[in-house]
């Protein structure tokens, strides 16, 4: 018998997927056999589901009200995989975290004021929290508005999303090797976890300029073993253990900026070369860019005082992380803006 589940499709920042509530995914038999049936997975091209064919767009979100004191929604993501059958959970997603303010709205999770609505939600993924603003004007969620971020065309109306506690969230420290800089495979890196576990280092370290297009990133044969290379000798060190088959840490290769932001970067997600960057991924490099020592810190306009705005540069632009810093001078909050919109709301097969 065909399942079918109540979904809607979101695009969230620069990603998009299904939306789910947990209690109607929790009643299908087989969770993670039916993702991959309604994506299209595992398969290039995902002919046969919902899939886009990239990484970026074979997204889940899971949302249930929250028990929890404070929080309004817990918010569960789920990466299924293109090419494999693989469905997993060890890694967080800020983009799609855009777009669970909105639906917990939508689907009546949390009451809708006038104007402007928090959401507070618990990242189940990492223990962590954010708190989205979703625009409500007249009670119900606006998805128009002038906002525009790099990588995706148009305008929205603003979510802003700030962050807060994410040091160490997968890997039980922000510098999981207590280390700025450590040297694997013969290159230096910088293994942090400030909400996305990430490896950084210099693109002229593996041989690149860090102004190549994805595409031609993907072509490059040596350098996509070199980079898998790295990652599994980095994934015991960060306590992530395997990582052969886990879709973290992400691989990130930085150069002096070149239209005027913080950074420049080309990141691999873990293996195919992200268009943007992710919204975790870049609060996490933009911490390594504070990090004296690390192969970022100087490559990278810092700016200066207590609150710093980086802008991340990535193939197809650049995103803003607001980094507030504390009496230490480490990152205590970073706030980022994204947008989302509703693509559709319905059912979905298996």
């Amino acid at each position: 018998m065909t399942e079918a589940v109540r979904c809607m499709w979101m695009r969230g920042g620069t990603s998009k997927g299904g939306y789910f509530l947990a209690d109607e995914l929790g009643a299908v038999a087989d969770r993670d056999a039916f993702l991959l049936r309604i994506m299209g997975s595992p398969d290039l091209r995902q002919i046969d589901g919902m899939g886009g064919t990239d990484p970026l767009t074979s997204k889940v979100a899971v949302v249930k009200r929250s028990e929890r004191e404070g929080v309004d929604v817990d918010y569960l993501f789920l990466q299924v995989f293109v090419d494999k059958p693989i469905v997993t959970d060890a890694q967080n997603c800020g983009n799609i975290l855009a777009g669970i303010g909105p639906f917990a709205i939508e689907r009546g999770l949390v009451a809708a004021q006038d104007g402007e609505t928090p959401v507070t939600i618990y990242m189940e993924n990492t223990g962590q929290v954010a708190v989205a603003r979703v625009k409500t004007p007249g009670g119900k969620v606006s998805y128009a508005g002038e906002s525009k971020i790099d990588g995706v065309p148009g305008t929205s109306a603003p979510v802003p999303i700030a962050f807060k506690d994410t040091a160490g969230s997968s890997c039980g420290a922000l510098l999981p090797t207590g280390n700025a800089v450590d040297v694997v495979e013969g290159v230096e890196v910088t293994m942090i976890d400030n909400g996305m576990p990430c490896v950084v280092m210099r693109a002229s370290d593996m041989g690149i300029t860090g102004e190549e297009t994805p595409e031609e990133l993907e072509g490059n044969a040596g350098l996509r073993e070199k980079l898998e290379a790295i990652r599994l000798s980095c994934g015991p060190m960060m306590n992530l253990g395997d990582v052969s088959e886990k879709s973290v840490p992400k691989m990130t290769m930085v150069s002096a900026p070149r239209d005027g932001g913080a950074i420049g970067t080309r990141t691999f997600i873990p293996h195919r070369c992200h268009k943007t960057i992710g919204v975790l991924g870049a609060v996490s490099v933009a911490t390594a860019c504070l990090l004296e020592g690390s192969p970022a810190y100087a490559l990278a306009e810092r700016g200066e005082g207590r609150e710093r705005s980086l802008s991340i540069e990535h193939p197809t632009g650049e995103m803003t992380v607001v980094a507030t810093l504390d009496g230490d001078g480490q990152v205590a909050e970073a706030a980022i803006l994204r947008t989302a919109r509703k693509l559709m709301d319905g059912e979905v097969f298996a």
